[in-house]
């Protein structure tokens, strides 16, 4: 990792030397500091990847042998220190991870400007600058992928270590001349973003208490507003003095503290008995009061006749379909407002007259002030109802959009008055992330968790891909009134499907049908 951290540094020089051009770096060629920092960069990753990589594959082949056994957290077990300890390092890890791609839609308008780009604000410009956007949540679709099968291949708190590393060496986009490195640099790091909240969740699944497990996955999948509030103030806060490139140079710290935080992160037990580490396994358990429970002593889940298969397939069989079609339109809902509405929210502010810090300024303070409904929601889940709880979330921000987009461009000129209309459907972009997650966790026993977790993750980042891909071909984005009523649509046909066909999962034990 020092030769990353060094390779990155290194590319700091010439970012600096641009300063007195208002650090427009575009058209410049690189210097030799930057050459030999991104070669460092290169053998540095390759060398982190090298080393995280199991060396004893015939431990890892024990794998298939493992089908016999459960990890199940002690249902009425207290909160421990361990525990506490675990949920505050997940969520910073959460918050630090949400924060990649939410900052693509802040530093649009400055890279269409800088390098003359495709957009509202250039409706005559070149290349369409939603390629950016584009190629970062591509990325995190890929990740989700990607970081699961390494989850099982290095183990979970190497893939966290792994992104940490990506992390901070993909923030040299700040420093890159030309706008296809940005591009580039973007992809890699949307897959590096993909895969840490999967993995995140299957831990706090895996170690919680059932009665405590619930509110928790949504209170941390609310980080969401803590990250968009976090990277709205620094946009306020750098942009105007030092360009939209200090956006993505940020990425170095965060990305190193993500490596310290690493240390408290526990190894999968999953991943420690099939690399023959059986007694690492059962202290890791029992310092979260989990234990290993044979598949013969658990309920046998509905629909399991046969055995697991292989692929996603079986997530729509019967006893599973249902409830795979209401999260997968739930979570097509959460994309489209998360990639679609809030992806091109801080462009759509500056066509309708608000400059790139007072934009910041407004998204900041709509998500500060929605921060409190997120520990509601957290509340609701866990001690009411996930299923209600789901309608509420999706029913609030499918309304929220309709009003916002009939009020259109009149509210411009009220800053305060866009700051109320902003807020719920801020509040909704995290919420209903984190319902997604954490119900996805929940409604299949253990052996479909994965895959369903892994398939509402993707359908939440179809959408934003589909909608970007239109973007590109258009070469225009489509103003807040349409990214608007787009999520709309299939937020309120969730809320309608959580009402009618979704399984509540309050209180259920992890291996129940």
């Amino acid at each position: 990792m020092t030769a990353g951290t060094v390779g990155t540094v290194l590319h700091l020089p010439m970012f600096l030397a641009s300063r007195h051009m208002g650090y427009r770096m575009a058209g410049m060629a690189p210097d030799p500091a930057m050459v030999a920092g991104m070669a460092l960069i290169v053998g540095g990753v390759g060398a982190v990847l090298a080393g995280l990589w199991p060396p004893r594959d015939e431990a890892l082949r024990r794998e298939a042998a493992l089908s016999a056994v459960r990890v199940r957290p002690q249902d009425d077990a207290p909160l421990r220190p361990a525990h506490v300890a675990l949920l505050v390092v997940l969520s910073l890890a959460v918050t630090i991870d949400v924060m990649k791609p939410l900052t693509l839609s802040l530093v649009v308008p400055g890279v269409a400007a800088e390098y003359g780009l495709a957009s509202p604000l250039r409706p005559g410009g070149g290349v369409p600058v939603a390629w950016l956007p584009l190629a970062g949540i591509t990325g995190t679709m890929v990740g989700s992928f990607v970081w699961g099968w390494l989850g099982d291949r290095i183990g979970r708190r190497n893939a966290i270590l792994l992104a940490g590393v990506l992390f901070a060496t993909t923030s040299v986009c700040g420093a890159m001349p030309g706008f296809w490195w940005n591009v580039l640099m973007c992809l890699v790091m949307g897959a590096a973003a993909g895969g840490m909240i999967p993995i995140a969740f299957t831990l706090i699944a895996e170690t919680v208490p059932r009665r405590h497990r619930g509110w928790l996955m949504v209170l941390i999948g609310g980080n969401v507003t803590v990250a968009y509030a976090l990277t709205s103030w620094l946009a306020a806060v750098l942009t105007p003095e030092f360009g939209w490139r200090a956006l993505w140079l940020v990425g170095l710290p965060t990305g190193l503290a993500l490596l310290v935080l690493n240390r408290w992160i526990p190894e999968s037990p999953r991943f420690l008995l099939a690399t023959g580490r059986a007694e690492k396994a059962r202290e890791v358990l029992a310092r979260y009061g989990a234990a290993l429970v044979p598949v013969e002593s658990s309920p046998e889940p509905e629909g399991a006749e046969g055995g697991p298969r292989p692929g996603y397939a079986r997530l729509w069989e019967r006893g599973f379909g249902g409830r795979t079609a209401v999260l997968t339109v739930l979570a097509a809902g959460a994309g489209l407002l998360t990639y679609g509405f809030q992806m091109w929210l801080p462009v759509n502010l500056a066509r309708i007259g608000y400059l790139e810090a007072s934009s910041a300024r407004v998204l900041r303070d709509s998500a500060l002030i929605s921060l409190p409904l997120n520990v509601v929601t957290a509340l609701l889940y866990g001690l009411w109802s996930s299923r209600r709880t789901a309608v509420v979330v999706a029913g609030a921000a499918a309304a929220a959009l309709v009003v916002l987009a009939a009020a259109g461009e009149e509210v411009a000129g009220n800053a305060s008055l866009m700051r109320l209309l902003l807020l719920v459907p801020l509040w909704g972009i995290s919420a209903t992330a984190a319902v997604v997650a954490a119900y996805s966790s929940e409604v299949y026993p253990t052996a479909l968790r994965a895959r369903g977790t892994g398939w509402a993750a993707a359908v939440s980042k179809v959408g934003g891909v589909l909608i970007l891909a239109l973007s590109v071909a258009a070469a225009a984005v489509p103003p807040m009134e349409v990214t608007a009523l787009v999520a709309a649509a299939p937020l309120a046909a969730a809320a309608l499907a959580f009402t009618f066909f979704a399984p509540e999962t309050r209180g259920r034990v992890l291996d129940e049908g």
